[in-house]
């Protein structure tokens, strides 16, 4: 296709706070976990696809295959809808006591 520029999957975007690899940023409604460390400002490419362990909301649990929200105020994926984004999927359980959590990120901006 002539038109068509690359996947998607990976994306270079101004990183919109400073990010350590694998930290997740948003960007209007794109989503990504960051492949390398980048300043406030400076081009990261955020992996927006894939099997992640990341930052949970403390005392929530979850199932396998919940529906998961990135919180971007708190920086945490939630099992809140209120006004986060869709981030993925509960890719393994989680206890309520876990910081952390396997989430598949689909990459769909919904």
């Amino acid at each position: 296709m002539r038109n068509s520029l690359f996947s998607g999957n990976n994306v270079t975007l101004p990183a919109p706070f400073a990010l350590t690899s694998g930290q997740v940023a948003q960007v209007g409604s794109i989503i990504g976990v960051a492949q390398g460390a980048a300043a406030s400002g400076a081009d990261v490419v955020l992996v927006r696809q894939g099997v992640f362990t990341l930052t949970k909301t403390a005392a929530q649990a979850w199932t396998l295959g919940q529906t998961l929200y990135w919180d971007n105020a708190a920086r945490a994926v939630t099992t809140t809808v209120a006004s986060n984004k869709i981030i993925g999927a509960a890719f393994a359980a989680a206890l309520a006591a876990d910081t952390a959590g396997q989430v598949l990120c689909d990459g769909t901006i919904r």
